[in-house]
């Protein structure tokens, strides 16, 4: 059996891959040993898993299937032995977190410090990423989300709200006048952050509804931190969530405008998987990091 599941995340590898040579480079084995264990699960299911394409290799649809069912049977060994280990009895192991990029670096990362010198026995891996990353497919234990959460199997905790804000330098606002109206924001220069927001409108709330006001974006970014540098600079106005420009507000260096008129605010959460026992590494980063994570918010809403 034990060679059965060797075969099988050999087959896991060639097709997270692409190919048997790059499965052969990744994993360091002989090439002619992959294919010889490949070609020995084919003959013992009396089936071919792949057909040979030109580019490639390409899973038939009974390969589809075996490999769905491959990946079911490994995560299950692999649970079983973490629970052998002691990994549900005991806080030990190694936890892969994500947070959006600045509020990992804000608020993420200095609790995590903290946990990881009250549990020694842990390992923390941190992805910083603005990019919405699949908890499965990226094998991440515990995610933290800005924004109302889709549907789906996941649990959560709230750890608060956050607001946007239109914010920019005293200088630029001496010099162009603070918009007091949306439609003043037509004769401005605005920094767009493009994953929040649209580069041609921001909507905002207009009584019980919505209302887009168009702007001229003079400057299109992809992280919040070039945003805030961007109006720091005095390019214009930027709008970004609250935490992210709470100190520098704080200190004069930004000022908010149109505060009256933005919308509701965005639930933060803490997420992760349903799927059998919550190990004990999870349960304690979770009851460690909640009280401190709805603190934190708390304090800069």
């Amino acid at each position: 059996m034990s060679d059965r599941l060797e075969a099988m995340s050999m087959l896991l590898s060639v097709v997270d891959e692409g190919s048997l040579s790059a499965a052969s480079r990744k994993l360091d084995i002989p090439l002619a040993t992959i294919s010889r264990r490949i070609g020995g699960l084919e003959e013992h299911l009396g089936t071919r898993l792949f057909q040979r394409a030109g580019r490639g290799l390409i899973l038939t649809e009974t390969g589809q299937e075996y490999v769905a069912s491959c990946r079911r049977i490994l995560e299950d060994v692999m649970e079983a032995e973490r629970t052998a280990a002691g990994e549900y009895r005991t806080p030990k192991g190694s936890l892969t977190i994500t947070a959006p990029v600045v509020f990992g670096r804000l608020h993420v990362l200095p609790v995590i410090v903290e946990f990881l010198k009250v549990f020694p026995e842990i390992d923390v891996r941190l992805i910083q990423s603005d990019r919405l990353l699949d908890i499965a497919e990226e094998h991440v234990d515990l995610a933290v989300r800005i924004g109302k959460l889709a549907e789906s199997s996941l649990i959560f905790r709230n750890l608060g709200t956050i607001r946007r804000v239109v914010c920019a330098s005293p200088d630029y606002l001496m010099a162009r006048g603070v918009p007091r109206s949306l439609e003043d924001l037509a004769d401005h220069d605005c920094i767009s952050f493009e994953s929040l927001m649209s580069s041609r409108s921001w909507a905002f709330r207009h009584g019980s509804t919505e209302r887009n006001a168009p702007i001229h974006s003079r400057f299109v970014v992809d992280t919040a931190e070039a945003a805030i540098d961007a109006a720091m600079a005095g390019l214009g106005l930027a709008r970004v969530l609250s935490y992210q420009v709470h100190d520098l507000v704080a200190k004069g260096s930004l000022m908010t405008v149109l505060d009256e008129d933005e919308r509701d605010p965005w639930p933060v959460s803490i997420v992760y998987p349903s799927r059998g026992l919550i190990p004990k590494k999870v349960r304690a980063f979770l009851d460690f990091a909640t009280p401190r994570l709805r603190s934190r918010l708390a304090d800069r809403s």
